[in-house]
């Protein structure tokens, strides 16, 4: 394991060490172009820092070119890395000049973070350290880290747009199917939304309520009490949502442990073995048996399945404008 005394004069504050130590490691090749280098949490851990100074070291290795983020790949070598003269210079520890702060960057600088390394990573020490600024200035904008998120979340949310007037589908079904797919989207291109908010604390954005009022716009006027309009428009929601969720449960899984999801799934084949041989589960035993290469799971696909399937079922609820399930009845 690389030590913080390993890299660099011992002078040199803790980011510039790590630096230099990932920077030797490209330079002698043993980091390749396309190749991940250690997150955020993985350096703090590696070289017992905060996440803050973790996030300054990476980002000191972006601004020279060194290293690119990739949303939810994370920060890889850059395709062409500089000559060694200016890959080895050494930055200023501090900017002589802070650069003009506003809300817009600050919050810009957040979703990439969170989108490169996770919801977990984010900090506001981390948002000062990838702007270049001291840490208590993206203070004086932002009260801290709960309304930052809150406003990363509007902003994520506002990326999307929807058709008005005669652009707009004219059956409920399509336009459904619209709104369904744009929270798709935004989801698969911020994963960290989906741990943000949840169905019974749901945000208040001005720019999630879009989405809700073109869902809502989209099963009204066809007879459905307001509650029941509301239900199915939770239920498709929840539909959206709960898949997103395991886009960052994946990344955050991933990040921890250094495995992908088929790496994984490979360390425990004997345990999956054991159970399918102990005869107490045959059908599950005979429909995982009966998969080739195994079973491959697909987000998208999944996502495509359940939403037609559920539209497909809310058909005559929507267009029998309530009427076609009978009066509510409590389970059995």
């Amino acid at each position: 394991m690389q030590t913080t005394g390993a890299a660099g004069p011992a002078g040199d504050p803790p980011y510039l060490r790590i630096v230099a130590a990932i920077r030797r490691r490209i330079a002698d090749g043993e980091l390749a172009p396309g190749d991940r280098v250690p997150s955020t949490r993985q350096i703090a851990a590696q070289w017992g820092v905060a996440l803050a100074t973790a996030t300054k070291a990476l980002t000191t290795l972006r601004l020279e070119g060194l290293v690119e983020a990739r949303p939810r790949i994370g920060t890889v070598v850059a395709g062409s890395v500089p000559a060694a003269p200016a890959a080895r210079r050494r930055p200023s520890p501090a900017p002589d000049a802070e650069p003009e702060l506003t809300v817009d960057r600050i919050v810009r600088a957040a979703v990439e973070i969170a989108d490169a390394e996770g919801l977990a990573a984010l900090s506001m020490r981390g948002v000062a350290a990838r702007l270049g600024v001291s840490p208590m200035s993206t203070y004086r904008y932002v009260p801290g880290k709960e309304d930052l998120v809150l406003l990363m979340a509007d902003a994520a949310f506002g990326e999307e747009s929807y058709p008005a007037g005669a652009g707009a589908p004219a059956h409920w079904r399509a336009r459904v199917e619209v709104g369904a797919r744009t929270l798709w989207r935004l989801y698969r291109k911020h994963p960290w939304l989906a741990r943000v908010g949840s169905l019974t604390r749901p945000l208040l954005v001005p720019n999630l309520l879009v989405h809700g009022e073109w869902m809502l716009a989209a099963l009204d006027g066809h007879g459905l009490d307001p509650t029941t309009l509301f239900d199915i428009h939770v239920l498709l929601y929840s539909h959206v949502h709960g898949l997103a969720v395991h886009l960052e449960l994946e990344a955050d899984a991933e990040a921890a442990t250094g495995q992908s999801d088929d790496q994984w799934m490979d360390g425990r084949a004997p345990v999956l073995r054991e159970l399918t041989d102990s005869g107490r589960f045959p059908t599950f035993a005979r429909v995982v048996g009966s998969f080739e290469d195994g079973y491959d799971l697909r987000l998208d696909a999944l996502f495509d399945l359940g939403l037609g399937a559920l539209l497909d079922g809310l058909t005559p609820l929507v267009e029998g404008g309530g009427r076609s399930l009978g009066p509510r009845q409590e389970p059995v």
